[in-house]
């Protein structure tokens, strides 16, 4: 019941693609993570993902559709069972939520990250 400082925790860690766990809320995780390069391609079949951007600009891929690019205050929800990848030209910060214990890297071969708490 106390409030959680975004930009503290982001200042916290400085790897790329490793989500933070700052909150669970309803089974679900509540993480921020810091994206540079793009990730790759894969899918959720399971559950919805959610990014929200709070510093820097995102670019989301899909197979098959249009990209969308949003940046600090929007959001994208990117369906289950919808192959997507996103990527940042540069250094961009996100808030995700996510069920807890879901691997970040869905179907793909890149290992999950471990999601440590901060």
């Amino acid at each position: 019941m106390q409030k959680i400082n975004l930009t503290e925790k982001l200042s916290r860690f400085n790897s790329h693609w490793d989500p933070k766990v700052i909150a669970t809320y309803n089974d679900n995780d509540i993480m921020v993570v810091k994206f540079q390069g793009e990730f790759p391609f894969h899918k959720h079949d399971d559950s919805d993902d959610f990014f929200l951007v709070i510093d820097g600009h995102v670019t989301m891929d899909y197979e098959g559709a249009e990209s969308v690019s949003f940046g600090p205050g929007e959001m994208v929800i990117v369906p289950k069972g919808i192959v997507h990848r996103p990527r940042a030209e540069h250094e961009a910060k996100v808030l995700l939520i996510e069920p807890t214990g879901a691997p970040n890297s869905g179907d793909s071969d890149h290992p999950p990250a471990k999601k440590d708490w901060i």
